[in-house]
């Protein structure tokens, strides 16, 4: 499975009162990221929340680098660096004119919305896991 790029734009929303971009919103450039490239499977948080299935943070680890600003256009990469039964991990850059800014890796945990336990992936997630580019560690 290649990278998933997903360009963003720094809104004043974004940064604080000196036009930096505050710590945690980059967290939610990744989230965003890592939506779209669920909808570039052909699948939706609404219908996986419709199958009684959540994917929930399990585990971040961020390294921050260099501060975003206002205005400036970035580009948020999501790329499956592992995946196993109910889990995948997730390595992810957010970049500004190609030099990185913030990296993380976040695993993902697949669980049943009501017993918030660990469910295998639903068929057509599991589909997209299995080509060959998407590694796989049980």
């Amino acid at each position: 499975m290649s990278e998933f790029r997903l360009p963003v734009r720094v809104y004043i929303e974004d940064t604080d009162a000196g036009g930096i971009v505050y710590y945690v919103n980059y967290l939610k450039y990744m989230e965003r990221a890592r939506s779209e490239w669920l909808r570039a499977q052909g699948i939706t948080q609404r219908e996986l929340f419709e199958a009684g299935i959540q994917l929930v943070v399990h585990k971040l680890e961020c390294r921050y680098a260099k501060p975003a600003r206002l205005d400036d256009a970035l580009e948020v990469s999501a790329e499956i660096r592992s995946h196993g039964r109910a889990r995948l991990q997730f390595g992810q850059v957010v970049s500004c004119r190609g030099e990185p800014l913030c990296e993380a890796r976040v695993d993902i945990a697949c669980i049943d919305a009501t017993r918030l336990k660990p469910v295998p992936w639903p068929p057509a997630l599991a589909a997209a896991l299995a080509q060959p580019s998407a590694q796989s560690q049980d």
